[in-house]
């Protein structure tokens, strides 16, 4: 494993948080040293330089300004709809509601949209620290209540696009669901708002439990706008399948958090995913928590569900 802009970045941003130190830090590295310090807070900026993904460096940073000593202001720049991570659109429509059921809130403010390959977004997220964090319980699904979502076109693509992805998008979740009004906007971004030229679709079913589980995909050159439609309308309507109360994006998410929370976290998912898998991993080396994953007992035997439990570390803010 090399180091990438972006990783390099997550590991930058981190370091100016808590005024540690890091050496080995090139793009290309294969080695790091970290030492951390004391937590500060304050403003920050994260710039990738490329369309490495604002989501991924907000994942990195933000556990640590949780347990920051005064609120924080990160600046983040890069890329807000790329391909390998979730889409800005994600982590404000589904990743924000339930993270904060940790018992936490945060802001973020997109300035600016940035696509592959040259990146150019900005968002800004607020976030105060917390005396310590809550765990979750998220194991009822529920029924589906209603599904909504974006269909967005930015830079020189016509909304003609982001109309043939929504419409592509509803007639293939009509087919596995009748009876629910189905909203998924077509939107072209406003051009001061974006930079660069991109397309894709995020679809979203909420639960009669709160619960909220997404599609997405993005457009590229010569990929059918109807294909992307179909395909964000496919990951939805799999996550819906295996009768997870959080889809297969979110799970690897929240580990982190349930590793640092006080008491027991729940979380039913799907199978689990690798990088869920690698989150416990590396979540029980560094913190005093214990994950234990198994198959959920179902009524039903089709479903495919699995129950990630989680003894958290309790961590306290000492700052606070």
């Amino acid at each position: 494993m090399t180091l990438r802009p972006q990783h390099l970045s997550g590991l930058e941003i981190v370091r100016d948080l808590c005024e540690g130190k890091l050496e080995g830090g090139e793009i290309g590295s294969t080695e790091i040293t970290f030492t951390p310090g004391k937590i500060k807070g304050g403003t920050h900026i994260a710039d990738t330089k490329t369309a490495g993904s604002v989501c991924l460096l907000m994942q990195v940073a933000m556990p640590c300004v949780l347990f920051a000593a005064s609120p924080s202001e990160l600046h983040f720049k890069g890329g807000t709809n790329a391909e390998m991570a979730p889409q800005i659109d994600y982590t404000l429509m589904v990743f924000k509601p339930i993270v904060e059921k940790f018992n936490f809130t945060f802001n973020c403010d997109i300035k600016k949209r940035g696509y592959y390959p040259q990146g150019g977004g900005e968002v800004v997220v607020q976030m105060s620290p917390v005396k310590e964090l809550s765990a979750i319980n998220l194991t009822e699904r529920g029924t589906v209540t209603k599904i909504y979502g974006r269909a967005f076109v930015a830079g020189a693509l016509p909304i003609k696009l982001a109309k043939d992805m929504s419409a592509a998008a509803v007639r293939c979740i009509r087919k596995e669901i009748r009876d629910l009004y189905i909203n998924i906007q077509p939107v072209r971004e406003p051009d001061d708002q974006a930079f660069g030229t991109g397309s894709g679709i995020i679809i979203v079913a909420e639960t009669s439990t709160g619960c909220l589980l997404a599609g997405s995909s993005l457009g590229k050159r010569g990929k059918n706008s109807d294909k992307v439609g179909i395909e964000a309308a496919e990951i939805l309507l799999k996550n819906l399948k295996h009768g997870g109360a959080v889809d297969d994006s979110l799970q690897d998410q929240l580990i982190i958090f349930m590793a640092l929370a006080k008491g027991v976290s729940r979380v039913k998912s799907g199978p689990i995913t690798l990088h869920t898998q690698t989150a416990i991993h590396f979540a029980e080396q560094l913190t005093k928590a214990k994950f234990t994953v198994t198959k959920s007992e179902e009524e039903d035997p089709s479903k495919d569900t699995y129950i990630i439990e989680c003894q958290g570390m309790g961590m306290i803010n000492s700052n606070l």
